[in-house]
């Protein structure tokens, strides 16, 4: 390793620097580079040619005030996300910027075995390598999500997969894949995306609520993601509403999450609309039926009364609200806003409350730039 000032520690600073313009995506040109980095125009040079020279940049000649434009190179490789949830597991090639290039969704049992899933999620992984006419040694680096808390990789407890309690995720998928594998918090992951490429574009400090099965929060903070001192932060489907209310998963009574997830809508709309799926629920609400409008509404009031513990703490730019729950939209985010001001400081109590705009995706997309970002590209 090279000592902090030397010749060599500042070369691989510099190429980092360069690196990092390059993973904001598109094609830049070298004078780009210079003004965004601070570094000379013959430092940019130098440094470009030795990453076009590893086959890690494409370059392309130019003239005039741009000069030679610098992208990252498919010769660079490729990296593999994957998003698994209650009863899903979903795969995503993506490229060193972190786009997606490929994906694939399937439905996996909740009570499955971690390496039942992690069997399925190689086995989506291989059809998306083949499509492609891809060999597996192509993907550089894995990201992973899972909705559970976990402490150095090890998933400390989850009602939702309970296959996986207390197994070290990053080892096994690691050993299972035969590659360098991430893993990270599935609300951790949606806050990524979103804050890289979704609505929380521009904003610096943000909050990204995922409301499905279970509650969770991803956390940014000056555009970094926030774990706290073990991992756990952003527990928020656990914040106590009332000691008397409800038995949540989790033992306790009167967790947001004993209120607000689709569990929750479900069991409470379980006399009027048995068997209903959310999507059944929120088509009911649109229809004008007025169980479903007023469940969606308890759901929405409870979730901002939760949020406003979170932007009272946090200050943060905008609460983003992703999910299953997030797709009854304004049914849903109207009566979060209401819950919010009756319960937040003057100062944050217009937080906005928006929807996340990748859906669905946002933890898949979020494990593919968990997985281009923890790749190195430094030439030796």
């Amino acid at each position: 390793m090279s000592s902090p000032g030397s010749t060599a520690s500042l070369r691989s600073a510099n190429q980092q620097r360069v690196v990092d313009v390059l993973r904001a995506g598109g094609t830049v040109s070298q004078a780009d580079i210079a003004r965004q980095t601070g570094l000379a125009p013959a430092t940019v040079s130098n440094i470009v040619r030795e990453l076009a020279g590893a086959g890690l940049v494409a370059t392309e000649p130019g003239s005039g005030r741009r000069g030679t434009t610098v992208a990252l190179a498919r010769t660079a490789g490729l990296v593999a996300g994957i998003d698994f949830g209650h009863s899903h597991v979903a795969v995503a090639l993506g490229d060193l910027t972190g786009q997606l290039l490929a994906e694939e969704r399937r439905p996996i049992d909740s009570g499955h075995a971690y390496a039942d899933g992690l069997a399925e999620a190689e086995s989506i992984l291989d059809s998306l390598l083949a499509a492609e006419g891809l060999a597996r040694d192509k993907v550089r680096t894995l990201g992973m999500g899972l909705p559970a808390p976990m402490t150095d990789g090890v998933v400390r407890t989850s009602a939702i997969l309970p296959g996986w309690v207390g197994v070290n995720a990053q080892d096994a998928a690691r050993e299972a894949l035969g590659a360098v594998v991430h893993t990270e918090n599935d609300a951790n992951l949606g806050a990524l995306a979103e804050h890289r490429q979704g609505v929380a574009r521009g904003h610096d400090t943000s909050v990204f609520v995922k409301v499905s099965s279970g509650v969770g929060a991803g956390i940014v903070l000056n555009d970094q993601l926030f774990h706290g001192a073990g991992g756990t932060a952003g527990e928020i489907g656990h914040l106590t509403l009332d000691e008397n209310g409800p038995v949540c998963r989790c033992g306790s009574r009167g967790c947001l999450e004993a209120y607000t997830s689709t569990v929750a809508l479900q069991a409470m709309m379980g006399l009027q609309l048995p068997g209903a799926t959310v999507d059944d629920i929120v088509g009911a609400a649109r229809d004008g039926n007025v169980s479903a409008l007023r469940a969606l509404e308890d759901a929405g009031l409870h979730l901002g009364w939760a949020l406003a513990s979170v932007v009272n703490l946090l200050n943060p730019a905008l609460v983003v609200v992703g999910g299953d729950m997030a797709r009854a939209g304004e049914l849903l985010l109207e009566s979060a806003r209401i819950g919010l001001r009756r319960h937040a400081l003057d100062a944050v109590a217009s937080t906005p409350v928006v929807a996340s705009e990748l859906g669905e995706r946002a933890s898949l997309v979020g494990a593919v730039l968990l997985a281009a970002e923890r790749t190195s590209l430094l030439t030796d």
